[in-house]
């Protein structure tokens, strides 16, 4: 397969889309959290301390998720030099560490979607409980 620096390009939309999918995960996050530390100080209900807890665990996670978004979009960026350089070795190595870490990314993101229903069943779970 011939790489050109180009290649690496392409990547730049789905990472920036992903990078604002990833803040804007935070954000709704980081909301819900001063929304619940609240509530946990008014009520010092047990269950919100334990929402606290999974919202804690999230929250690195999506910073983890951040992390290798922007380790992945800087080695797209020395792939494009080194391709731009016609130093094409460095160039693919750089363009495949890119693709790692975006999948790495990507993974974070399916377990940290996964803890999300978890606590979705809880709320549901509570719910239901109190019918």
């Amino acid at each position: 397969m011939k790489i050109t620096v180009t290649t690496p390009g392409l990547l730049f939309p789905a990472i920036s889309l992903f990078m604002l999918a990833f803040t804007n995960r935070f954000l709704s996050l980081g909301a819900r959290v001063r929304a619940l530390h609240d509530h946990f100080r008014q009520s010092n209900d047990e269950g919100v301390r334990l929402q606290i807890a999974n919202l804690r665990k999230r929250i690195h996670m999506i910073r983890r998720m951040q992390g290798y978004g922007v380790l992945s979009m800087l080695c797209c960026i020395l792939s494009m030099i080194c391709l731009a350089e016609d130093w094409i070795l460095p160039g693919e190595i750089f363009f495949g560490i890119s693709l790692l870490l975006l999948m790495i990314s990507l993974w974070i993101s399916f377990l940290e979607i996964r803890i999300s229903v978890q606590a979705l069943d809880i709320l549901l779970q509570d719910l239901e409980g109190r019918k």
